[in-house]
């Protein structure tokens, strides 16, 4: 059986782990990981403070974080896919360890995570994934759009 809760503060190195490792496997550099972490853990903590940050964590039997889910609330001028709403949900740090994968985890914490965004209201929801995620997110209806991305620097 899958154990959810809520994330909380003390969550806080769990979550920075996670997103380290996630971004590892989908192959990003050591040298860009290692930048993102200490800025990432700034930024994260006072959002997990305030509840700007929230989202789910899944546990073990014996309580051991084996996988989370960080959602958002973001500011999004009305468009197409929600004409009368001006927020969207965002979902980022999706990460199950590799010895928990295939046992519904990933669908658990998603599934979690709809209804979070239906409890607010949110109608419409973006993530980010990478192409291993992909099929499990289309599998729960999850829909590719158009977005491009651009660096300045």
């Amino acid at each position: 059986m899958i154990k959810l809760r809520p994330v909380t503060l003390s969550d806080h190195a769990r979550i920075c782990d996670h997103r380290e490792e996630m971004f590892r496997e989908a192959g990003k550099a050591e040298h860009d990981l290692a930048a993102m972490a200490a800025p990432f853990s700034a930024w994260l903590q006072p959002r997990l403070a305030d509840g700007r940050y929230f989202g789910f964590m899944a546990e073990a039997d014996d309580g051991e974080a084996i996988g989370g889910v960080g959602l958002m609330e973001i500011e999004w001028p009305p468009h197409p896919a929600h004409p009368e709403d001006c927020r969207r949900g965002y979902v980022l740090n999706v990460f199950v360890e590799p010895p928990h994968r295939g046992q519904g985890v990933e669908r658990a914490l998603m599934e979690a995570s709809d209804q979070a965004f239906r409890d607010r209201g949110i109608i419409y929801a973006i993530l980010h994934s990478t192409d291993a995620g992909r099929p499990c997110y289309e599998r729960m209806a999850w829909t590719p759009t158009t977005e491009m991305a651009k660096r300045f620097a």
